[in-house]
């Protein structure tokens, strides 16, 4: 019999809490795009963030069940991970160059679709797998796994850590650097206010 709801008890399932994070995504390269000046640096502190800690999350939870539960799914998740560090690459350049600069349209550009046609891979190849050979109790405790895992992620790119071990080994230290560094640069933008 197959699950006809995606809703549990406790939430939405992981497949759900993912592609609702996807829509946020799309919804954020949207306000950056929109904005200038100041809200465009906020918005684009959002969204670097935001993919930092999706990422991460995916690649500590999402990707190892995937190679698991999958058949191929050495071979999709390996092509998950190569999208994710060139969409990496492409976001540090960015948040290392700051909204302010003028390459970052075009450099906003090429990340929107890398991150977008990324999105769209995973749930074509590795989520509606997931919902049809998980349980829907697996299902939802992986959703568990990535709110969990997001607690404790770094919150700005690092790219050459797309492994569950790479994370694990070194996303601890990188979360709480990249903490310290968020709220540097906030106090500082206070300042400038």
């Amino acid at each position: 019999m197959i699950e006809t709801t995606t809703e549990t008890t406790t939430g939405p399932d992981v497949v759900e809490l993912l592609i609702g994070q996807h829509m946020r995504i799309r919804d954020l390269f949207a306000r950056v795009e929109e904005s200038e000046g100041a809200r465009r640096r906020e918005a684009f502190a959002d969204l670097v963030r935001m993919l930092a800690v999706h990422e991460t999350a995916e690649e500590l939870v999402v990707h190892p069940a995937a190679r698991a539960a999958i058949e191929g799914g050495d071979d999709v998740v390996d092509d998950r991970l190569a999208e994710e560090n060139h969409a990496k690459h492409l976001l540090k350049r960015l948040d290392d160059a700051g909204p302010d600069a003028p390459e970052f349209p075009d450099l906003l550009e090429l990340l929107r679709v890398a991150v977008l046609d990324h999105a769209s891979h995973e749930e074509q190849h590795e989520f509606r797998y997931l919902r049809r050979n998980l349980s829907p109790d697996r299902l939802a405790a992986l959703a568990g796994a990535v709110r969990a895992a997001e607690k404790f992620a770094p919150t700005h790119p690092h790219p050459g850590a797309e492994s569950a071990t790479a994370n694990l080994a070194a996303g601890p230290a990188l979360a709480v650097f990249d903490r310290v560094k968020d709220a540097v640069r906030a106090a500082v933008g206070d300042s400038d206010r």
